[in-house]
């Protein structure tokens, strides 16, 4: 089975635990449905206070929390973007495809919004080789998850997004060798509230968000329920059968509960929910119409999935304790045509489940500006991963029957992880973190079988293995110092070691295939933030070097079979340039540019023998751009324009499969009452044909499109 083949049947989820993100200010019932045009987050409080607003209107002050405690954006020693309330709503991001478009370096490939597996990469570093654990960390509400395929869904209810770039090692309970991505969703607050959007669109397509909240028990007890739920025709037309070949429906749901029985405690439990019914995955010949298929197999994919957290807080004078312990169950279901023609020769089935328990506990520092800051942190990770993935064999094909392999694995991770910053001088901050992190993997058991159509008994079709380990372990230093020439200018350098795990290969085909080793990195960052009149206009600069080996990469062969290797060397040089500025009142302009130039070296392919001496990184385009103007008059008019530009992207080892530059236009326009909204959006304005995914069948190449143009009318409404 190919790689990409195999990427559509990957399905696992893990949460994992993360720190305490503060509380956002409490909203004002009576607040608009867009508020004014600051970009500006204020710091976290108590459900019963009010937080004055100390910056005026119009400027980029952006508190965030991507360090364990509230800080402004621009005082932040890392490569970070940040999605602020008022861009989310005004741009109407809602998935995380949405969120990378965004963001320099950061790039997510879907087939045509199709949720069965998301392509992504952050600094080159992708999610391409899926029997591993992903470069990307992503928490939701300080839980992470493992991978970010079971956030290829509607994300309601967002107050902001962080994207930190390289590896997060000493500050959060998941370690991660690209990036972390901080999804942070409106929380419960002392007032009651009201928010919901209802959005139609070609395509027949339906969404509808909502959200509401308030307190039951006044100054103690805080509630916040918030859901979506979707539904559109297919993009693709399956010709042979007169029928869509990827709709979709489906919905999620998240409710959280917030006690606060005193200024010391905080107790927050959490609950959420994904169910979706969607149509098949959509691999279409190369050079053949991007909307149009001809296949005997409608195929499907089913996406369920459930988490709970609990997550108490206690603040005392000289420190904060946070403990968070979460469960998250997963299960993906899906079938498609896999000779991706009308023959009945050959179809996908794939079944996979997930189970996951976390805890993590943390002291750190209080939140003074006092000149020594600390953070001591230990992670506990369980995980049990099954899955049946198969071909099945048609009558138009050979012998008629199902060829199914079926393994089970687990895996355990523990950590300790710390961080210390101490200012020797009020101008100079310097940073010191550690992490240790070991871990334990078992494939349980795999084997491969053959039931011929029609028959009770099953054969075995290729070797079977079981209690297969592979354990490591590995100590990741980070090292960092920032220099303020002035309160609007900063510059810092970092050197960070990365780390993805090593593990076990549960497609493997002989038992020596079974273990993987670690990948590691060393990672080199320089950086420039700054703001100008009177935070008008902000400017941040970011250069880096990533030096990795044993880089792990992920080979198929024309059948099921896969083989993990870690050979390979990988070096990694770029820049990332954001720019935030309102020239005049009303009026904002954001841009980011980012560069890549990275190879992989000395690239064997275990099936075929062939090597290679330089591969481009997969998913990883050469260049990333986003430009967006937009106007908010006093009287409520909305005007946005958007500009979304991608480089040249491979998407198989060998580098034929590639996509050409291509950029993206979208435009908004609405008008806006106290409480209520509507607006005209266009996404995909000129219908641009691009390429998100592909690989190489014995009948030649496939290929999985984006999204054509999508347009609409949207109503909001806000109490």
């Amino acid at each position: 089975m190919s790689r990409s083949v195999r990427r559509g049947i990957q399905c696992w989820a893990v949460v994992l635990l993360s720190s305490p993100v503060a509380r956002a200010a409490e909203l004002s019932a009576s607040a608009p449905v867009m508020t004014d045009n600051t970009v500006q987050i204020a710091q976290a409080t108590a459900p019963d206070e009010t937080v004055p607003d100390e910056t005026a209107p119009d400027t980029l002050r952006i508190v965030v929390t991507a360090e364990k405690t509230p800080a402004a954006a621009q005082d932040v020693p890392i490569s970070l973007t940040v999605l602020t309330e008022q861009e989310i709503e005004a741009a109407n991001i809602t998935s995380l495809e949405d969120v990378a478009a965004r963001v320099p370096n950061f790039s997510v490939f879907s087939a045509g919004g199709n949720r069965s597996f998301l392509t992504y990469s952050i600094r080159g570093l992708s999610n391409a080789s899926v029997l591993n654990r992903d470069s990307v960390a992503f928490y939701v509400d300080d839980i992470p998850y493992e991978n970010g395929n079971f956030l290829n869904t509607n994300l309601p209810d967002l107050e902001r997004v962080e994207i930190l770039r390289g590896p997060q090692s000493t500050l959060y309970g998941r370690s991660s060798i690209g990036g972390v991505v901080n999804i942070i969703t409106r929380k419960p607050t002392n007032t009651f509230e009201f928010n919901g959007a209802a959005s139609y669109g070609n395509f027949d397509d339906v969404d509808l968000q909502a959200a509401v909240g308030g307190p039951l028990v006044d100054d103690q007890l805080f509630y916040r329920l918030s859901g979506s739920y979707g539904r559109r025709d297919g993009y693709v037309d399956n010709l042979f059968l007169d029928e869509d070949v990827d709709p979709q429906s489906g919905g999620n749901g998240r409710a959280q509960l917030l006690w606060t029985p005193s200024d010391e405690w905080e107790v927050l439990l959490t609950g959420s929910f994904d169910d979706y019914r969607d149509g098949a995955s959509t691999f279409l010949p190369l050079d053949a119409d991007p909307f149009e298929a001809n296949l005997n197999e409608p195929g499907f994919s089913d996406l369920e999935a459930n988490t709970q957290a609990l997550k108490v807080s206690y603040t005392h004078p000289n420190f904060q304790a946070t403990s968070i312990t979460a469960r998250r169950y997963a299960r993906n279901r899906e079938a498609f045509d896999a000779d991706f023609s009308p023959l009945d020769f050959v179809a996908v089935q794939a079944n996979a489940s997930s189970t996951i328990f976390s805890q993590e506990l943390r002291l750190q520092s209080p939140q003074t500006d006092g000149p020594f800051q600390w953070l001591v942190g230990g992670y506990l990770e369980s995980r049990t991963f099954n899955i049946d993935s198969g071909l099945l064999l048609g009558a138009d094909g050979f012998t008629p029957g199902l060829n199914l392999t079926r393994s089970e694995s687990e895996s355990q991770t523990a950590a300790l992880f710390g961080q210390v910053s101490y200012q020797p001088v009020e101008a100079l901050t310097l940073t010191a973190g550690l992490r240790y992190e070991a871990n334990e993997s078992t494939l349980e058991t795999l084997e491969r079988t053959f039931t011929p159509t029609g028959s009770p008994i099953s054969f075995p079709s290729g070797n079977s293995f079981d209690e297969i380990d592979n354990n490591g372990d590995a100590l990741l230093p980070r090292l960092a110092a920032e220099y303020r020439f002035s309160p609007n200018v900063m510059a810092y350098g970092s050197i960070a070691r990365g780390y993805r795990p090593a593990g076990v290969n549960f497609q493997a085909t002989v038992a020596e295939a079974v273990p993987f080793g670690a990948e590691r990195s060393w990672n080199y960052e320089a950086g420039l933030k700054s703001s100008w009149l009177d935070d008008r206009l902000g400017v941040n600069l970011a250069v880096f070097h990533n030096d990795v080996d044993d880089f792990q990469v992920t080979f198929f062969n024309p059948g099921i079979n896969a083989s993990l290797v870690t050979g390979a060397g990988a070096q990694i040089t770029g820049a990332e340039l954001e720019v935030r500025a309102v020239p005049v009142e009303g009026l904002t302009v954001t841009a980011g540019l980012g560069l890549i130039d990275g190879e992989l070296t000395n690239l064997t392919n275990p099936f075929t023998g062939e090597s290679s001496d330089a591969s481009e990184l997969l998913a990883a385009p050469d260049v990333t751009y986003n430009v967006a103007v937009q106007y908010r008059a006093p009287f409520g008019l909305l005007g946005r324009v958007e500009l979304l530009g991608s480089g040249t992207t491979f998407f198989d080892e060998a580098n034929t499969i590639k996509q050409a530059p291509f950029a993206l236009v979208n435009a908004r326009l609405g008008y806006e009452f106290e409480r209520y909204g509507v607006y005209l959006f266009a996404n995909n304005l000129f219908d641009t044909e691009y390429i998100t995914g592909g690989f190489t069948t014995a009948t030649g190449d496939v290929a999985t499109y984006g999204v054509p143009a999508t347009y609409g009318v949207q109503l909001k409404a806000q109490f």
